[in-house]
Formats: C-alpha cells, structure tokens, sequence
C-alpha cells in the first residue's frame, strides 16, 4: 500500500505563483475564457486531511472544475443573495467512492473523497484518476439563495478524467459547447503542490471559424500537469487559449479553500441519531465527536448540548 504522507509535509509549490482565477472574453465577444491557478487551495485542503496522491490529485481537480464552473454565473458575485453555488458529485464505481465538491460565485471551494488512501497508478507511475472514480452518474447541483428549487444535472461519467466528464455535463446538460481542462502535480513525496485548469465555452454567436481556433489552441496545449513545472500565470493560459481570437477586459479574484462547519451544524448532525441513542449519552454523560468530512476539523458535542437537541425535537 502506498503511504499516505505526513501531513505537515505538504506545502504548496511556490514556483507556479500565486492563487488566482482570470476570465474574459474574446473579442467578438462569443467565447468566455476562465483559468486558475489554485496551488495554494488544494494545497491547504490537503494538509486539513490527509491523501494518498491519486486521490488528492482526484479532489485538486474537483475542486476546480467546480470553481471553474461556478465562478462568473452569478450577475453580482459580491452580493450573497445572488451567489450561486455548484456541487459536483462523482459516483463511480471506481475504488476512490464518492468524490464532491462544492464551490460558490465568490470563489470558495471545500471538497472531499470517500476513499482518501486510494492509490492506483499507471504504468508510468502517474495518477490512475480514470480507474479510480470509475463509471457512474455525475450529478451537478446548482442553487442560488433566490431560487425556488435547485437545478439539477446528471449525465453518464465516460471515462473517470473529471476535467473530461465536466465538459460532457456542459455540453449535454447545459447545452453550452465547451472545453475543460484540469492538472494537478506533486513532488516526491508530495513535498509540494500546483495546480492549474481553464475551461473555454461557446457562447451565443460564436462563429465555427472561431470553434476551429478554439479546439486547435486546446489542442497544442501542453500538458498541465508538465506545465505546472515552470512559473505559470492564468494569463498565460488565456493568451495560449485565445491566440488568434484576442481577449476584451480581464478580471480576476483568488479563489479560496472555505469550509462553512461550525458547532451548531455538528450538533445537527448529532440531531439526527434515534432519540435513544440520544438519551444513553446524556445519561452517561457522553459526548458525541464530529468530524467534518470537507476540512477534518473535529467538533465535541457535549450532553448539554443533547439535553438541547431533545427539547427541540419534543417542542
């Protein structure tokens, strides 16, 4: 089995530069354009749990196409009544178990895998990431704080590549003709981390002379992962991404590993156990641990906190 490494060892590679997400659009206006850098995010969301390679890089790049997919699709990111959130949840049948992540219009991001300690790898000893989700449903959720109910998307994982899945989701169940890319790459021993991605999209009147540039553009891109070897900049992608086509006004944010867990929803949780359970560890004056799947932090719900929960529940 492969080790799992220490968790203060893991730190991120600073040769890729700092955290940052860039969009725009073409010229013409009919070709959106996003990119990242997020070494530092999956970085951080790593040393809070700890993973073996295969499934941290699995998580690094769900992460980001979330990210990817979220950030832009709201009309005013910075007004939390129209901050969207996405969730994506892989449910192969591959040794990894559930892989989600979920990402909001403001550039925060949590993830997790059910199986952290899976390791499978090529012959080259690259991350097997295909063979670990393996085959199953895809389904993405969006929601914003106005909506009525959220939005609900499911198509068939393919192939297990997540950045692969992700595009088939946008251009089947969204209807939106795109390209996505993901790359994540560790040091020996993940001693560091980068981590790197874009997705490009057809927008209302785009051209199939533009397409053509597009798709040969991703086409000659290098791999993400070897590029994540040198210093890298989001702008350097949109500039690779959209020779030939030209970019109108680029903006850009630092997308951020957020977790939202808290004592009181720990204590929800604890909530939800049969009322029996409840009152044998009030009665023996347990507390009940609660670990957060996303950031591993662990919260102690003490018998008081109990004694509260049935009070709810009889009110």
């Amino acid at each position: 089995m492969t080790e799992i490494p220490a968790l203060h060892t893991i730190i991120p590679r600073t040769s890729t530069g700092p955290d940052r997400l860039v969009r725009t659009l073409s010229d013409s206006g009919t070709i959106g354009i996003k990119t990242i850098v997020a070494s530092e995010l999956v970085a951080e969301a790593l040393r809070r749990r700890l993973h073996a390679p295969t499934a941290g890089n699995a998580l690094g790049r769900a992460m980001m196409g979330a990210i990817l997919i979220a950030v832009g699709s709201a009309p005013d990111d910075a007004d939390e009544a129209n901050t969207e959130s996405v969730q994506l949840q892989f449910r192969g049948d591959g040794p990894l178990g559930s892989l989600s992540a979920i990402a909001n219009s403001r550039g925060q991001v949590r993830g997790t895998v059910q199986h952290p300690a899976t390791a499978l790898v090529n012959g080259d000893d690259t991350p097997d990431i295909a063979r670990s989700v393996g085959l199953g449903p895809l389904n993405v959720v969006r929601h914003r704080p106005r909506w009525r109910s959220p939005y609900t998307g499911t198509v068939p994982l393919v192939s297990g590549e997540i950045a692969g899945d992700l595009t088939l989701y946008l251009t089947e169940s969204e209807q939106t003709p795109s390209a996505m890319g993901l790359g994540v790459a560790f040091g020996p021993g993940m001693a560091d981390v980068g981590a790197c991605g874009f997705l490009v999209q057809a927008l209302p009147g785009a051209t199939e002379s533009e397409l053509a540039v597009v798709e040969a553009n991703v086409a000659g891109l290098p791999s993400l992962a070897q590029r994540l070897s040198d210093p890298l900049d989001p702008n350097d992608l949109i500039d690779l991404l959209m020779t030939g086509l030209g970019t109108r006004e680029r903006f850009d944010m630092v997308p951020k590993f957020h977790c939202p867990c808290s004592i009181d929803r720990a204590a929800r949780t604890v909530g939800l156990l049969e009322r029996r359970e409840l009152e044998e560890m009030i009665a023996a004056n347990e507390s009940q641990e609660v670990v957060c799947d996303f950031c591993g932090h662990a919260y102690q719900v003490d018998p008081e906190a109990m004694r509260s929960l049935l009070e709810q529940i009889e009110s």
